[in-house]
């Protein structure tokens, strides 16, 4: 499994409007509801909030990679916001995040394996600074796969 293989064009965000991380979480949720990745949006957002309350995902760097196994999942994939402006997350390096990668992976056995595939394929991407660089300063949908091209 190869990153470009598992980013959908259709759930490619940029330019969001989100001011916090409610709100980026609900408008990436909210695009993967409407591609049918997933089945109810604050089923799907309280599972990612579970998560979150083990352990912050801003790993530094203007990232966050929110995730979390849900029932609500009905195909794996990944939502992938960018914005404008810092938006306040708990991470790392005490700073906001402007990229932020939603994985939505079921939480059966096949989505604990893909889980973690997942986050091992795109932290390996993103140890990387310059296609950091290049997914942070991506003004449209081709930047942001070109960034992990």
């Amino acid at each position: 499994m190869e990153v470009n293989e598992i980013i959908d064009p259709r759930n490619v965000r940029t330019r969001l409007s989100a001011q916090t991380k409610d709100e980026a979480l609900k408008e990436l949720a909210t695009t993967l509801f409407n591609n049918g990745y997933i089945s109810d949006i604050a089923g799907f957002i309280t599972d990612i909030y579970m998560r979150e309350a083990e352990g912050q995902t801003g790993i530094g760097n203007f990232i966050a990679i929110p995730h979390g196994k849900s029932t609500y999942v009905k195909k794996i994939g990944v939502a992938i916001g960018v914005a404008d402006k810092e938006i306040p997350w708990e991470s790392l390096d005490g700073r906001g995040v402007k990229g932020i990668i939603l994985f939505a992976v079921g939480n059966d056995n096949e989505g604990a394996h893909t889980h973690l595939k997942l986050l091992s394929l795109f932290a390996r991407k993103l140890g990387n600074d310059e296609v950091v660089k290049k997914l942070i300063e991506a003004k449209d949908t081709a930047q942001v796969i070109a960034a992990f091209a």
